[in-house]
């Protein structure tokens, strides 16, 4: 369980500073930070045992269906994500309170910060593939609110969307690499997959899915081509560019390719693909590293190509190669995070990041200058800092690795110049911005930050240090368990930090000289680069955009005849073709069981349908003739239903069609009474022939399976319906019971509609006429006699019967949803015969709160089984005596009905009532009767 809790942990936190949002910005911060804490003390606390035995595993049932478990895994390579996620998360929020201003809602930025970090915790430790997906796609939505956090500024709407075009694509090629995989193991558990490489890289569909699956990972790294979204990201606030640079986003796709590193990497197609992109991702990002003027745009680019060079080693994919990917992650990490901190604070007290703006702050801001110069030297690699250690492992690496063949020594020769490159970049950060004079004054005059500001970096410089000075004290325990979880096997090593004199050191040196004097020469270089037409990649990306919504529109407007007759005639015809083909398949139109009988009430009740249907069509230009012939179709049809022993449907049909045709006769009323004619007798014979041809090929396929044996399902409930569901009404028990998940579905569809046609019908006013179409006036008796006293009369007469039909629908025709309907259709007869004002001030309560609690009780319902280890919605009955009433049965059923009870008379009046109101009267009105106290004043809305 301690796994799930350091999972659950940062996403329960996403709710502490909502909730805190409000108090004082040190209460939300110590209460944000309060959650990641405690979970990176339970991963610490894991360390000890981790390291004695196997990696740890959490398991529960999801959708087993699908493949989709909650598994969690923790392991070195997991212990390692998690310390730098959650280690440098608490880092960030320290940093982002005093970095944010008092006017920024720190609430909603701790939010989505918390959502950030717990989407990476979940990368890290999940076990299964699609478990890993779902954290992968929630990285890209957070990553998008956090980029776009300064929705204000257009860079910052501009990047968000593209990182969540670039991540989100890749997402998807990620996902159909991922089916693919578990479809090629069998299963999608990672356990599973990670032994099954010989089976993975032996299997036809190996390139197609390794293809897919490194899509993923390039476009979440950053990868070439898909280096372009991560620069203009940078357009989000500093402590989340920090986050995202150093442990998070991009290191998730790092993360991916060394998770399933045994699975996927022991193929000459990896060897290929995976360092070729690292390499020529290196250099790129070098290149433009040295040639940026923005201080967060060079860490950006330099970001790319330390991801580069990360991706050289996992491609390399040697032991060797491995570990130092592995401790380059750590190492980039910490002086990464601290770079891009100590960027935001020289903006935060300098007001600018332009180098020309920025200069001599080793006198202004000492302790920040030292701070940058020594995370700098980091990153450069110089000798006893952290990063000297990683770039030697990896110089090593590329001597040895056999990639290439004949070229293997291109490789060492792109990694030096990548290594010229970092140097140069690296020499001229802090040479332009501690050393060499501004040449134009910042906005604000520079000066230190609050200590708290800093104490982030602070340690980051430390741990880079301490790692340099001391990597065997500091590193190795760690690196171990990372290297034995993505080899599969101990590695024995040992970091050190001289190795004598050796071509790495070589090219080290080369790397230091060539370096400064490539920063010497940098304004040779720079008119050079300028020679060429700068390439503007979030224009290049708007106008892909753009030119690819134009050409959707082009062809949508192809096939798009914006006719629905077209498409339900299309539609149809697809239809007639299949049903054709299906039937000229079968010997026979007659199955072995033959006809039944007809006798005359079931050949009148088939010739009402027949004359309700085509009356209904005839008359569809005369609207009020139409629904009159369409409640025909109706009546009958739920007298069909009674006629073959279906009693409940034929109460459900029944009742559907008074709420039916009360919400057409509503809807209708704004309509005209009568339509021209829109069809011409061409196409009127066209629909003739298609509506007969695909009438009778569906009465033709009807037929024969009528007349057919088939195997049912219906045998199985009617044995079933009272030892498992405690009732005698099969249907009731199906629909509260075997199928009780579908029907708590459909009462949720059902208020969700239901408060949709309330939002869009409040306050919504129509005009209605005065006359119909014809010229006669509507009649001045708002309230006729008549209708008003058999509204009084029937009501409590309605809800007698509901009650009596809600009660007995466990054992005898009727339910929960039937009784709903009657309710309803008392209550609209009421609002019909006295008003909605008069109904209204009567039943003073709304119908949102009535449909929302019936869902609600419904759902408390199926939970409650829970408590008693049962399936969600096992329903549990019992039979009970008492001195009068004698032997009864109860069911918590019955509380599921009254939850579909409550949502169908909510939702029912929410549409219904408020359809009757959307009116602006326009008609004469006779006064209210004296003898009405609560009658509504002329002009009102009316139903």
């Amino acid at each position: 369980m301690t796994l799930l809790w350091i999972a659950l942990l940062p996403l329960l936190g996403v709710l502490v500073p909502v909730l805190a949002g409000r108090r004082s910005r040190l209460t939300c911060s110590l209460a944000t930070a309060i959650a990641p804490a405690v979970a990176l003390g339970l991963t610490l606390g894991l360390v000890p045992a981790l390291g004695a035995n196997e990696p740890m595993r959490f398991f529960a049932e999801w959708l087993p269906e699908l493949g989709l478990a909650l598994a969690f895994r923790l392991d070195g390579l997991s212990l390692l994500f998690n310390l730098l996620i959650l280690g440098i998360g608490l880092l960030i929020l320290l940093y982002a309170h005093f970095y944010l201003s008092k006017e920024e809602p720190v609430g909603r930025f701790y939010a989505f910060l918390m959502l950030f970090m717990a989407s990476m915790v979940g990368i890290s430790l999940s076990n299964n593939l699609l478990l890993l997906w779902l954290f992968w796609e929630l990285t890209s939505l957070s990553s998008f609110l956090l980029i776009g956090f300064w929705s204000h500024r257009n860079d910052a709407r501009k990047g968000a969307r593209m990182a969540l075009t670039v991540t989100g694509a890749g997402g998807l090629a990620l996902l159909a690499g991922l089916l693919l995989l578990g479809n090629i193991v069998g299963s999608f558990d990672m356990d599973t997959v990670l032994a099954s490489g010989a089976l993975i890289v032996e299997d036809s569909r190996y390139p197609v899915m390794l293809t897919l699956v490194l899509l993923g990972a390039f476009t979440k790294s950053a990868q070439f081509p898909f280096q372009f979204w991560l620069p203009n990201a940078m357009a989000a606030p500093t402590p989340v560019s920090a986050y995202l640079h150093s442990a998070t986003m991009v290191k998730a796709g790092i993360f991916l390719m060394a998770r399933l590193h045994p699975a996927l990497a022991d193929s000459a197609l990896w060897h290929l693909i995976v360092p070729l992109v690292g390499t020529i991702t290196l250099l790129y990002g070098a290149w433009f590293a040295f040639f940026k003027t923005d201080l967060k745009a060079i860490l950006a680019y330099s970001t790319i190509s330390h991801l580069g060079l990360i991706t050289v080693l996992l491609g390399i994919g040697s032991p060797m190669a491995v570990l130092a990917a592995l401790f380059h992650i750590i190492n980039h990490a910490a002086f990464k995070a601290a770079l891009f901190m100590t960027a935001g604070i020289i903006d935060h007290e300098a007001g600018t990041r332009e180098l020309k703006q920025l200069g001599a702050l080793r006198k202004t801001m000492p302790v920040t200058a030292l701070l940058l110069t020594l995370a700098a030297a980091a990153m450069a690699g110089v000798p006893l800092l952290n990063g000297f250690l990683s770039k030697e492992m990896f110089f090593t690496e590329t001597l040895e690795s056999p990639l290439l063949g004949g070229l293997s020594w291109l490789l060492p020769v792109l990694a030096t110049v990548g290594g010229i490159l970092s140097v140069a970049y690296s020499v001229r950060l802090v040479v332009a911005v501690c050393h060499r004079p501004a040449r134009e004054a910042s906005p604000k005059t520079p000066h230190e930050p609050p200590y708290l500001m800093r104490l982030p970096v602070e340690v980051l410089v430390a741990v880079c240090l301490l790692v340099g000075i001391f990597p065997a004290f500091m590193a190795t325990g760690l690196l171990e368990l990372a290297t034995q979880a993505v080899l599969q096997a101990p590695l024995d090593f040992h970091l050190a930090i001289w190795h004598g004199f050796n071509l790495p050191l070589l090219m080290s040196a080369i790397a230091f000289v060539v370096g400064a004097a490539l920063y010497w020469r940098h304004s040779d270089l720079r008119r050079f680069t300028d020679s060429f037409a700068p390439v503007d990649a979030p224009r290049l990306f708007e106008r892909a955009l753009v030119s690819l919504g134009q050409r959707c529109e082009q062809l949508l407007a192809l096939w798009d005849g914006q006719s629905l007759q077209r498409y339900m005639g299309w539609l149809l015809l697809a239809t007639l073709i299949a049903g054709v083909m299906g039937l000229t398949q079968i010997e026979t139109l007659t199955g072995s069981r033959g006809n039944q009988p007809v006798d005359g009430i079931v050949l009148f009740g088939a010739v009402m349908l027949i004359f309700g249907g085509l009356a209904t069509a005839i008359t569809h230009r005369y609207r009020l003739t139409s629904l009159l012939m369409l409640s025909v179709v109706g009546l009958f049809v739920a007298l069909t239903f009674a006629r073959f022993s279906a009693p409940d449907l034929a109460l459900t049909q029944l009742s559907v069609e008074v709420v039916t045709m009360i919400l057409l006769m509503l809807a209708l009323f704004f309509l005209p009474q009568k339509t021209p004619p829109e069809s011409s007798g061409k196409r009127n014979l066209r629909d003739v022939f298609l509506a007969g041809g695909v009438g009778l090929v569906v009465a033709s396929l009807n037929y024969a399976v009528m007349t057919r044996e088939t195997l049912s399902i219906s045998q199985f409930f009617m044995e079933n319906s009272i030892p498992g569901g405690g009732g005698h009404n099969v249907v009731n028990v199906i629909l509260v019971d075997f199928r009780g998940f579908d029907t708590l579905g459909e009462i949720t569809v059902l208020a969700l509609a239901g408060l949709a046609i309330f939002k869009l019908l409040n306050r919504l006013r129509l005009f209605i006429p005065h006359s119909d179409s014809e010229g006669r006036v509507w009649s001045p008796d708002r309230y006729p006699a008549i209708l008003t006293s058999i509204s009084l009369a029937l009501l409590p007469l309605a809800l007698l019967v509901s009650a009596f039909i809600f009660l007995r629908g466990h054992n005898e025709p009727g339910g929960g949803f039937i009784a709903g309907l009657i309710t309803a259709v008392a209550l609209i007869l009421l609002y019909m015969a006295r008003g909605v004002e008069w109904a209204q001030s009567r039943l003073d309560f709304p119908f949102q709160p009535v449909a929302v609690v019936g869902v609600a009780v419904a759902t408390l319902t199926g939970l409650g089984s829970w408590l008693f280890g049962h399936p969600f919605l096992t329903s549990a009955f019992g039979y009970f005596s008492l001195p009068v009433v004698g032997k009864f049965e109860l069911a918590t059923a019955l509380l599921f009905d009254l939850g579909v009870y409550l949502a169908v008379v909510g939702a029912t009046l929410m549409i219904l009532a408020n359809l009757g109101k959307v009116t602006t009267a326009h008609r004469p009105v006779v006064d209210a009767p004296k003898d009405e106290p609560h009658a509504p004043a002329p002009n009102k809305e009316t139903l």
